[in-house]
């Protein structure tokens, strides 16, 4: 009897645990919902995926859409176009890139880890819509798009996190660029 109780109760913890966890649609844009976000898209591409583009666009009606480019074979010169939309995965394209002669197509994209991740991106859009909050006395402004900004060129150092924020009610978006290390290099609006 202690068995199937026990087990029952791990069943239902399980239950629980999944379905209020979420998927990417529903996550919040901070540190812990990117967090989530990220986990999924290594649960999709893998740990070792390369990167040329990531965002992260929020939709009133169908929350967070996910759009990466990415190849899990940077040599190959070929990567997908893929989004998920209400925590469904669709291959948008296929795409073929060109690199200058003599250089590796992975130094012009990036993977996943300390130096590039979304935990780090959610931070800094908590830190933007707090800074947004004060300077400019707006309540609540919402996320539209959270990305991982890479340079064609492949120069680590001009990567960028970038950060679109929008009043609750829309109007004008205030964009927010920041180095890898999290430091505000400009804002605009």
């Amino acid at each position: 009897m202690t068995k199937i109780f026990t087990f029952s109760l791990l069943l239902i913890s399980t239950l629980v645990f999944t379905s209020c966890g979420g998927g990417s649609s529903k996550q919040e844009a901070n540190a812990t919902g990117f967090s989530v976000i990220e986990s999924q898209i290594k649960d999709k591409f893998g740990e070792e995926a390369y990167y040329t583009d990531l965002s992260i666009t929020y939709n009133e009606s169908i929350g967070n859409i996910v759009s990466v480019t990415v190849t899990d074979n940077p040599e190959s010169l070929k990567m997908a176009q893929w989004n998920q939309t209400q925590d469904n995965w669709n291959q948008t394209s296929e795409v073929t890139i060109e690199i200058p002669e003599g250089t590796k197509a992975a130094d012009f994209m990036f993977q996943l880890n300390e130096s590039h991740n979304l935990k780090k991106l959610g931070e800094l859009v908590e830190k933007s819509k707090t800074q947004l909050t004060e300077e400019k006395k707006l309540e609540k402004p919402k996320l539209h798009l959270a990305a991982v900004k890479y340079p064609d060129t492949g120069e680590v150092s001009k990567a960028e996190y970038v950060v679109m924020l929008q009043p609750k009610n829309g109007g004008t978006t205030f964009s927010f660029s920041y180095t890898l290390a999290g430091e505000l290099i400009k804002m605009d609006y």
